[in-house]
């Protein structure tokens, strides 16, 4: 029987928020375990026919950080694998 052990890796994604009036500006950041940190920023505005709920201005502008974030990692892990191997990787776009 082989027994193949797993080591848990955990990240934190923190993410802050300013908002005015009509704008709701996030950043997003994680902390890698090799010490490296990737950062994004997303935004969102509110049309001024819109009632102000700003929960909804973080929840769009959070997730454009995030999408962001998600882009920056999977750019940085295709710079890791091309230069480990030599060669051209192509990330996945869905």
């Amino acid at each position: 029987m082989v027994m193949v052990l797993h080591t848990a890796v955990g990240w934190h994604v923190e993410l802050e928020f300013q908002e005015d009036d009509d704008k709701t500006r996030a950043a997003a950041l994680v902390r890698l375990p090799d010490g490296n940190e990737v950062r994004s920023r997303g935004y969102a505005s509110r049309h001024h026919t819109d009632a102000n709920q700003p929960r909804v201005g973080e929840e769009i502008a959070g997730a454009r950080a995030l999408n962001e974030l998600a882009m920056r990692l999977l750019t940085k892990a295709h710079e890791e694998i091309d230069e480990a191997s030599g060669r051209t990787s192509r990330p996945l776009t869905h």
